[in-house]
Formats: C-alpha cells, sequence, structure tokens
C-alpha cells in the first residue's frame, strides 16, 4: 500500500505497477494516520511491514529568529507525528504475527546540524530517538525497527531545496548538484534505488538481527 496526499501520483505508481495499492491521505493529521492503518488492513490483511517514508522537506525552513510556529508545527506533524501515529497503529499485528520489520526514514540531518533548518533537523533527530525506543519495546516479539538515513539524493524534495540554495548564491541547480557531488568521496549523488535497496534489506529476514540501527546511505559524506 502506498499513501501520499499527490492522487495523481499515486494513480500514475498505480498505472505503471497495478500489484500495488494506493491511498490519498494526509498523513500529517492523525486521522489520515487511522485511515491509512485501517484500509490497508481492509485492502491487503495485517501489517507485517511498515515504512515511515513521508516528510516535508527543509527548504521550506529560515532562520531561527525568522522561523515562525505553523512551519515549525507542520514539519513536525509529518516527519515526526506521523510516524509516531502509523507505528502505535500498525504494531499490533506484528505482535501478533511475532514478526514485523519498521523503517524510518530519517536523513544526515538526523545527525547533525546546518543553518535555517531548525524543524527539519529537530524532527530527523526525534525520528532517530523514537526507532531507537521503538526497537527496544518491539524486540522481545521477533520486530526490528531501524532508520535510514539519505545524503543528498535528487529527489523532488531535494529538488526544491536545491533551488532555494541556487537562488541564495547566485548560480543555476545543475551547479547546486554539481557542488554536492564534490563534496561525496565517491563524485555522484546517492540514487533513490540505492536508498530503496537497504530499505528492502532491512525489510525482509536476512536483517533479523538488525535492530535499532541508523544506517546512513552518503557515499562516505556528511550529507
Amino acid at each position: 500500500m502506498a499513501v501520499a496526499r499527490d492522487a495523481d501520483a499515486l494513480e500514475a505508481l498505480h498505472a505503471e505497477q497495478p500489484r500495488i495499492r494506493v491511498l490519498a491521505a494526509d498523513l500529517e493529521d492523525p486521522a489520515g494516520c487511522e485511515r491509512a492503518v485501517d484500509e490497508t488492513r481492509t485492502q491487503l490483511g495485517p501489517i507485517t511491514i511498515l515504512v515511515n517514508n513521508a516528510g516535508r522537506g527543509g527548504w521550506h525552513d529560515r532562520p531561527i529568529w525568522e522561523q515562525d510556529r505553523e512551519g515549525w508545527s507542520a514539519s513536525l506533524a509529518i516527519n515526526l507525528d506521523a510516524p509516531f501515529e502509523l507505528t502505535r497503529r500498525a504494531v499490533p499485528d506484528m505482535l501478533a504475527a511475532h514478526w514485523g520489520r519498521i523503517v524510518m526514514i530519517s536523513s544526515t540531518a538526523g545527525q547533525l546540524g546546518a543553518p535555517s533548518l531548525g524543524p527539519y533537523c529537530a524532527s530527523k533527530h526525534g525520528v532517530i530517538g523514537l526507532m531507537r525506543s521503538v526497537a527496544q519495546d518491539v524486540a522481545p516479539f521477533g520486530i526490528t525497527c531501524n532508520a535510514v538515513l539519505p545524503g543528498w539524493v535528487r529527489t523532488e524534495m531535494a529538488e526544491h531545496d536545491a533551488e532555494r540554495q541556487a537562488r541564495e548564491q547566485g548560480v543555476d541547480v545543475e551547479s547546486v548538484w554539481a557542488q554536492r557531488a564534490t563534496e561525496n568521496p565517491s563524485g555522484r549523488i546517492v540514487e533513490e534505488e540505492e536508498i530503496a535497496g537497504v530499505v528492502s534489506f532491512l525489510a525482509g529476514d536476512a536483517a533479523s538481527a538488525v535492530n535499532g540501527e541508523a544506517i546512513t546511505v552518503a557515499l562516505g559524506s556528511h550529507w
């Protein structure tokens, strides 16, 4: 079950891969999280794998003296409150099955601070703390909970951040991505499929002994 706010993008995904069920829901709202869990159970049965991937990008953020309460609350709602809501609602199925996998998508910003990223950094740090606590709760039941911390990946969210940086530096977006690539020891940007591969591993039987870990996927770079 793929859940997002963008109904058109979900329909395109379903058309490309018909086996994937889709649901348009606002996970910023606890009621949206409840609906996502209930609909998944109705259509697919008990939930044993949960990937908390919804997020609000740091490109919305401002220096702390300019940061408004609304932006702070919006970032915390989708980046931290939603993983909490979805996890607490889905875990009972895993407890009953004595097996389960929870993967939370944090960020390299979950371990480091950066200017003008207060809400994003705080929420992504929080995801790691939530993961580590949940991992201890669920371990006796054959369930694992881990976090993946991507560096720069050229997603739609990261593209918005690059556009903001380009405006601030007076350069084009491609120059920003080139700069980011040179900051990586490998001289390139992480691919989406490389993040998905780590998530897939953590969601499978081979990762049964991996629990409570924050795994950075950033080509050896801090970001």
